[in-house]
C-alpha cells in the first residue's frame, strides 16, 4: 500500500525530523534556525552512524527506559520480606503488582497526547520526575498505603517511558538504520524484566527490601539530570487540550479489562473478592464508547488515542502478532516458575537462574536481529521467529514430573530466541508505515495493546492449567502430576494459537521507505 504522501515529501520531512536537535550539551541554545540545510542533512542520513547529540540522547532513554522496566519485576523476590515487615498478608501484597500494572494499562492509552503536547523533552522529565518521586517515597514508606502509592507514581513515569523511547526512535533514526536501533529496544525490553527477579535477590538478602529502591533511585536522579541537559524536542507540539471523557473512558476501559483479566487468573487458583467479570464487562463495554469517542475527535485531530493508525495494514497485523506473541510469553513467564517450584520441586533460587539465559539471549540478540532486519526486512526473520515460539511453547506442552531441567531450560531459550525474532521486526515494520505525527499514537496503541494481552495470556494459562488440574486431582492424580498435566495443556492450547502468528507474520510487509538508502526491497 503506497503511502499518502508522495516518496519526495515524505524524504524532506523525515530528513527534516532526523536533524531537529535533541542536540548536545552546546547546541542547547541553538534555535531550529541553526540547523543544518537539507542537502547537508541527506548527506548526513545516508551514513551508519547518529549524530552525536542523538547518539547520546537515545542511549539515555535507553538507560532509563532499563531502570524503570526493571522495577517491574523486582517485587517478585521483595515481596516476602515486605510482607514480613509491614505486616500484610499475601494477596494485600499482591497489590504492588496489580496497582502497578492498571495504572500503566490506564496512563499508556494518553501517552500519545502527552507526547504530542509536552514534546520529547517536556515527555521525559515528567516521566523521569515522576519515577524518581515514586521511588524515593516507596523507599522510604512506612506504610504499605504509602509504599503501593509510590507504586503507582513510578507506574506513571514508566508508562510514559516506552512509548516516549520508541517515538523518538523513529522520529529522528533514518529508516535504513531503524532495525539495529529497535534491536536494542528490544534488548531493553527483554533483558531488564529477566535480570529484575535478580537483581532484586541480590540486593534484599544482605540490604533489605528498602533498598530495592534506594539502589535505584541514585540512578533516576542521575537521569533526570543528564535528560536536562541532552534531551530536546524532535518535533512540533500538538495544542489541542485534552479530553476529560476520553480519559475518563480509557481509565475505566483499559483499567476495568486489565483488573477483570487479572482476576480471572486469580479466582481460577484461589478465588478473588470481587467478581472479574464485573469489571472485566464494566470495562469491555466502556472499550467500545472509549473507541467510539475517539472515531470523533478524530475528525478534529484532537483524540487521546489515534485510531487511523489501524488504517495501515501493516499496523493491523503488527499489533495483531504483538497481542498474541505477548499473550504466550506472559503466560509462560508466569506459568512455568510456578509448575517449576510445586510441581518439579526446584528452589527459588534454581528457577531464576533457569529462566535468566533465556532472557539475557533473547536482549542480546535484538541488536543482531536489527541489523538483519536493515538488510533483508520483516519476513524472512519472522516467519521463522514465530515458528520457533510456537515450537518452544509446544515441547512445555509435554512438561511431566519426571522432565529433565535441560529440556525445559533448552525449550525457554528457544522460545525467547524466537520472541527476539519477533518483536524487533515487528515493532520496526508497523510503526515504520505510519506519518511522523502518528509515531507516539502508534507507540502508544502498541504498548497498550501490550498490556491488555499480557494479563490475558496470564489469566487464560493460569484458568486451563486450574481447572485441568483440578479433574486430574479428581482422577486420582497426584498434586504433582495433575499440575503438570493442567500446565501441559495450557501450553498446548498457547501453541495452537501461536499457529495463527505463523500465518500472519507471512503477510508483513517491508514499509516502503526502509529501503530508500540502500537501493529498496
Amino acid at each position: 500500500m503506497s503511502l499518502p504522501i508522495s516518496a519526495r515529501a515524505h524524504r524532506t520531512e523525515r530528513e527534516r525530523m532526523s536533524t531537529d536537535t535533541i542536540g548536545t550539551p552546546d547546541q542547547l541554545s541553538d534555535p531550529p534556525a541553526n540547523l543544518p540545510s537539507t542537502g547537508e542533512t541527506a548527506v548526513q542520513s545516508r551514513t551508519d552512524k547518529l549524530a552525536p547529540g542523538h547518539f547520546r540522547a537515545i542511549a539515555l532513554l535507553m538507560a532509563s527506559a532499563f531502570t524503570v522496566i526493571l522495577n517491574e519485576t523486582t517485587m517478585s523476590v521483595a515481596l516476602q520480606p515486605i510482607m514480613a515487615d509491614l505486616n500484610i498478608t499475601a494477596t494485600t501484597g499482591q497489590w504492588l503488582t496489580t496497582a502497578f500494572l492498571l495504572t500503566m494499562a490506564v496512563v499508556i492509552p494518553a501517552t500519545g497526547y502527552l507526547i504530542n503536547r509536552l514534546g520529547t523533552r517536556g515527555a521525559y522529565l515528567l516521566a523521569m520526575s515522576l519515577f524518581t518521586v515514586g521511588t524515593a517515597l516507596a523507599a522510604v514508606s512506612p506504610t504499605f498505603a504509602f509504599l503501593v502509592t509510590g507504586r503507582v507514581v513510578q507506574a506513571i513515569g514508566t508508562a510514559i517511558m516506552m512509548p516516549l523511547m520508541m517515538t523518538t526512535v523513529m522520529t529522528i533514526v533514518p529508516a535504513h538504520m531503524r532495525g539495529r536501533v529497535m534491536g536494542n529496544v528490544t534488548l531493553v525490553i527483554a533483558l531488564a524484566p529477566a535480570l529484575g527477579p535478580t537483581v532484586s535477590g541480590a540486593i534484599v538478602g544482605p540490604l533489605g527490601w528498602r533498598w530495592v529502591f534506594g539502589v535505584v533511585l541514585p540512578i533516576a536522579v542521575l537521569a533526570l539530570v543528564a535528560g536536562m541537559l541532552w534531551i530536546r524536542d524532535v518535533s512540533e507540539k500538538d495544542h489541542h487540550h485534552l479530553d476529560p471523557l476520553s480519559l475518563v473512558l480509557a481509565l475505566v476501559a483499559f483499567g476495568g479489562v486489565v483488573w477483570g483479566l487479572s482476576g480471572l487468573g486469580e479466582a481460577a487458583q484461589h478465588g478473588a473478592p470481587i467478581n472479574p467479570w464485573i469489571p472485566l464487562g464494566a470495562g469491555l463495554v466502556t472499550l467500545g464508547l472509549f473507541i467510539w469517542r475517539q472515531l470523533a475527535r478524530q475528525r478534529t485531530n484532537s483524540a487521546l488515542l489515534d485510531l487511523r493508525t489501524f488504517l495501515q495494514p501493516n499496523f493491523r497485523l503488527g499489533v495483531g502478532i504483538i497481542a498474541v506473541a505477548m499473550m504466550a510469553m506472559l503466560g509462560t513467564m508466569i506459568m512455568l516458575p510456578l509448575v517449576l517450584l510445586d510441581a518439579l520441586g526446584m528452589a527459588p533460587l534454581t528457577v531464576g537462574l533457569l529462566m535468566l539465559p533465556g532472557g539475557v539471549a533473547m536482549g542480546l540478540l535484538g541488536p543482531v536481529i536489527g541489523r538483519l532486519y536493515d538488510r533483508i526486512g520483516p519476513r524472512p526473520i519472522m516467519v521463522p521467529g514465530t515458528v520457533l515460539v510456537t515450537v518452544a511453547v509446544g515441547m512445555l506442552a509435554f512438561l511431566t514430573t519426571e522432565t529433565s531441567l535441560f529440556y525445559v531450560l533448552g525449550a525457554h531459550i528457544l522460545l525467547m530466541v524466537g520472541l527476539a525474532s519477533v518483536f524487533t521486526p515487528l515493532f520496526s515494520s508497523a510503526l515504520g508505515v505510519l506519518q511522523p505525527h502518528q509515531y507516539s499514537h502508534g507507540s502508544a496503541t502498541i504498548n497498550t495493546v501490550q498490556q491488555v494481552a499480557g494479563a490475558a495470556g496470564t489469566a487464560l494459562f493460569v484458568a486451563i492449567m486450574t481447572i485441568r488440574s483440578e479433574s486430574l486431582t479428581a482422577s486420582g492424580s497426584s498434586p504433582a502430576e495433575a499440575m503438570t498435566g493442567g500446565a501441559g495443556l495450557a501450553f498446548g492450547v498457547g501453541a495452537a494459537v501461536m499457529v495463527v502468528t505463523v500465518f500472519l507474520a507471512t503477510l508483513v510487509k517491508r514499509p516502503e521507505n526502509d529501503g530508500e538508502f540502500h537501493g529498496g526491497h
